[in-house]
């Protein structure tokens, strides 16, 4: 059986860097425990960097990004009434159901950018969009409001050639990009998808 994670040479650090800068993580959207909804993301070293366990159905409500010990980096919530699709993430275990601002927010828009689906990212003030690579792709990447790239999604390829299944991916973020909150818009992303 194929490994999931990434084989190119190591570095020291959290995660390697390929020859652009960017640092490569592999996502398998499945939980370990018991295969169940949920995602698990690898550095290039093969360990575990960040998981979800989502013990409830695909498309929860709620969703806890954790790193590898369980400490809750983000609380992802749906926004009840919505029609398009609204999340907000809060760093940290939001257990409080106070007027907190939310750290990011997400919201499909409704316009349809050359037949690409497209969602509007606000963390702060800094506004971010995510735009699918197309109906035939899998995948999507994340451009700031000037149109650079920060974090790509997409099938992940293995050396050889060979595409692994729809449910192991690759990330790649740009340098100096907060990884968690790019892994907790990839989360946003597959929850509107239905992916988790």
């Amino acid at each position: 059986m194929a490994k999931v994670h990434p084989t190119e040479p190591q570095v020291s650090g959290p995660c390697s860097m390929n020859s652009a800068g960017k640092e490569t993580f592999t996502l398998w959207m499945k939980s370990l425990v018991c295969h169940t909804n949920g995602c698990t993301v690898f550095d290039s070293k093969g360990q575990i960097v960040y998981r979800v366990e989502n013990y409830d159905t695909k498309g929860s409500s709620e969703v806890h990004l954790m790193n590898l010990h369980g400490h809750v980096l983000f609380t992802i919530l749906k926004k009840k009434l919505q029609i398009l699709g609204c999340w907000n993430g809060y760093r940290g275990n939001f257990t409080s159901r106070k007027k907190e601002k939310p750290s990011l927010q997400v919201k499909k828009c409704c316009r349809i950018l050359r037949g690409d689906l497209v969602c509007e990212v606000r963390v702060g003030f800094n506004k971010y969009f995510m735009v699918s690579l197309g109906r035939k792709k899998q995948g999507f990447k994340i451009v700031n409001s000037g149109g650079d790239i920060i974090a790509e999604v997409k099938q992940k390829q293995l050396p050889t050639g060979m595409v692994l299944g729809d449910d192991v991916l690759t990330l790649e973020i740009e340098p100096s990009i907060d990884q968690a909150l790019t892994v907790a818009l990839v989360l946003v992303y597959g929850l509107m998808n239905r992916r988790l």
